[in-house]
């Protein structure tokens, strides 16, 4: 069985679950080196794809003069810098963890997609700003050459001529052709999801079609603006709701980036997987055992591609290390065998009649403020044996002086 086959079936059932922001783009087919797999050769066309639509976008929107198609190409960014970005860290994020680095390298592509996404969010508001002045400038067109003359407001470079007139209706081509283009990719990424009943795939077929539809607001008011009367307006509206859209990502994945360098703790789904997984391969050991090892408690946090999670089992008060050791193998190699990105389980071991589960124990308890020194705490007889060994070498010295 493929190792794409394998990660695939882990996450059946989860169709939906990246739809709330683009910072949860999935990137296992991206990264996958089975060129043959079908899902792996659609997510590689739909990566070169929107980096070539995203270049012809921008230029078109700049020789047409239309702000709603350099929005929609900044839009087309969104997913594509965050699989540039994880194509660029992968080899980071997979490196073996190091003494000065315990816990891998996978907050390389977290301080990646953080820079990235700040990019993002400030083209974002860049050009909702750029496109709002333009729209002031057709509808309070005296005001804003007022605003404009006290040095409020920037000069407007087009009285006259194709800015008056709005956008080339060339620009409209382009449009016409991204969401002809994107729903292909839609319906063939779709179409491979369904017969792996991918989750994932059907996940990067959304974002298709979320394009096509930002690249169809770009359609109608490119055309609208060249059909209808005096309606050079609605290009800049398109570029102010496309931007929209852009600021929307941008904060989604600055989020997403620094919860993660926070380390905050992972999904809920990712929880029940690894809990699942553990509790069958308890499930196993007990009934070839007759022992009664349990799941009390799970947790983790987000590195990169990397899920370093934290099991807590109980087991019997009686058991010895070397018990407690066999369990902590068997746990950690089906955990990592049966749930994709797991890099690193940590196993716990505590009586089965211990109180309620919880890890806060492991933390050190703060004490009284008024107790608190800004120095640490020095233990008595270490202090005394420092005291003695300053005056021990003190008279060393006067002992030398005198003989000399």
């Amino acid at each position: 069985m493929s190792t794409t086959e394998t990660q695939t079936r882990t996450h059946v059932g989860h169709a939906h679950g990246h739809g709330h922001g683009h910072h949860h783009h999935d990137n296992t087919y991206l990264v996958s080196k089975n060129k043959n797999d079908a899902g792996v050769r659609i997510t590689r066309i739909g990566l070169f794809v929107n980096l070539g639509m995203a270049i012809g976008k921008g230029a078109g929107g700049y020789f047409f003069h239309s702000q709603a198609l350099v929005a929609d190409a900044v839009h087309s960014l969104t997913d594509l810098v965050s699989d540039i970005m994880t194509l660029a860290t992968v080899s980071w994020s997979l490196k073996p963890p190091s003494e000065r680095f315990p816990s891998g390298y996978g907050k390389v592509e977290s301080l990646g997609s953080l820079g990235v996404s700040g990019i993002l969010l400030g083209g974002g508001v860049m050009m909702g700003w750029a496109a709002l002045i333009a729209l002031a400038q057709h509808i309070f067109p005296e005001a804003m050459e007022i605003a404009a003359q006290w040095g409020l407001m920037p000069h407007s470079h087009h009285h006259h001529g194709v800015g008056e007139m709005g956008p080339s209706i060339h620009a409209a081509w382009l449009a016409g052709g991204s969401i002809l283009i994107k729903e292909w990719l839609y319906r063939a990424t779709l179409k491979v999801a369904n017969e792996r009943k991918s989750s994932v795939l059907a996940s990067n077929a959304y974002h298709h079609r979320v394009d096509s539809l930002t690249a169809f607001v770009a359609l109608l008011m490119i055309a609208g603006s060249n059909v209808l009367t005096n309606a050079s307006w609605m290009d800049p509206v398109g570029g102010l709701v496309i931007s929209l859209m852009v600021i929307q990502a941008g904060l989604g994945n600055t989020k997403a980036a620094l919860y993660e360098l926070a380390d905050v703790g992972v999904e809920e789904e990712m929880r029940q997987n690894v809990q699942q997984a553990a509790t069958k391969a308890l499930a196993d050991f007990n009934s070839s055992s007759a022992s009664d090892v349990q799941v009390r408690h799970v947790q983790g946090i987000k590195s990169g591609q990397n899920y370093l999670m934290d099991i807590e089992l109980g087991a019997p008060a009686s058991w010895t290390i070397e018990q407690t050791r066999g369990v902590e193998s068997l746990v950690r190699e089906r955990v990592g065998a049966k749930v994709r990105g797991v890099k690193k389980v940590r196993v716990r071991f505590v009586a089965n009649t211990s109180d309620q589960p919880d890890f806060m124990d492991e933390f050190i308890q703060a004490k009284d403020g008024s107790s608190l020194s800004p120095e640490p705490e020095v233990d008595q007889d270490h202090q005394e044996h420092d005291h003695n060994h300053s005056h021990g070498s003190k008279d060393a010295e006067k002992s030398a002086k005198k003989r000399r």
